[in-house]
Formats: C-alpha cells, sequence, structure tokens
C-alpha cells in the first residue's frame, strides 16, 4: 500500500486511536521507501542531483508525518 492510501485508510476509521495506527504505518512506509531510493542512489540507477531531491522530499514527507502524530497524539490523550 502506498503512503497517501496509508493517511487516507486511517482518516477513514472511526478511532484517533485508529488513525495514528495508520500514520505509523505510512511513516514506515516512508522510511521504506527512502531505503530504496538510497540503494537505487548506490546502485547508479539514480542520477546524484535527483537523489537529493527526491531524498528531500522524502524527508520533508518524515517531517510532516511526525507533526501530524504528535499533534494527534497530543489531543487524543489530552482532550
Amino acid at each position: 500500500m502506498s503512503i497517501p492510501s496509508n493517511i487516507a485508510e486511517g482518516y477513514g476509521r472511526k478511532t484517533t486511536a485508529d488513525y495514528i495506527k495508520s500514520l505509523y504505518i505510512a511513516y514506515g512506509s516512508n522510511c521504506e521507501l527512502e531505503t530504496q531510493i538510497m540503494l537505487g542512489g548506490d546502485l547508479g540507477y539514480i542520477d546524484s542531483d535527483i537523489l537529493e531531491s527526491i531524498k528531500d522530499d522524502i524527508h520533508e514527507v518524515e517531517r510532516m508525518l511526525k507533526a501530524l502524530i504528535k499533534s494527534l497524539e497530543n489531543k487524543h490523550l489530552n482532550p
């Protein structure tokens, strides 16, 4: 499943806890993607300029996921 699909599925769940769980799955998928992209760079399949741009995008998604998870966890624990 893709990162946006994980997020959408979690958003459609009934509880915040389920949404947070899906966001953690999306975070894991993002980490997996980063590993695959780095491997592609190491093997010479991805140009270094493009590789850096993709890694920047992956890190931006990671930052946004972390912020959303933190926000929802704080809201969930302190209603």
